[in-house]
């Protein structure tokens, strides 16, 4: 495995996320900030964070399965939701939760970020997910 990830003493614990991640691999992939629509540009889940995360989760999985790359090849998550709110990490979870087995991505997280923003591309879309993985 390419990647190994885990969480040294002295840092904050628990997180729902590994602090660190070590790659070993040759072969960069960088998917790009995916949002919550289908592939002809449909938006899924108007106003609803859960299910846009969810929808952005597997538009990042296809992303890494094209580069020959899963969730577990991920070094680094960063995920911008607009609005941002501590009241919001429920329904920020539970859309992480309830995709997470479909799409092979394992709890706790990569090393991951969650940057709150005002708007995004387009109005609607209250999250964009980017990933950066390792793959031998």
């Amino acid at each position: 495995m390419p990647v190994q990830r885990f969480t040294p003493e002295g840092l904050l614990q628990p997180t729902p996320y590994h602090h660190v991640a070590v790659g070993t691999g040759s072969k960069h992939v960088h998917v790009s900030g995916q949002i919550s629509v289908l592939a002809d540009g449909t938006p899924v889940a108007a106003g609803d964070l859960s299910g846009q995360v969810a929808q952005a989760l597997r538009n990042t999985a296809r992303g890494l399965a094209g580069a020959g790359a899963t969730f577990d090849d991920v070094v680094r998550l960063t995920v911008y939701v607009t609005q941002w709110e501590p009241e919001k990490m429920d329904a920020f979870m539970a859309g992480i939760e309830s995709v997470a087995d479909e799409i092979g991505l394992s709890l706790p997280l990569p090393p991951s970020s969650l940057i709150g923003v005002d708007c995004l591309f387009q109005p609607g879309f209250l999250v964009e997910i980017e990933a950066t993985a390792l793959v031998d």
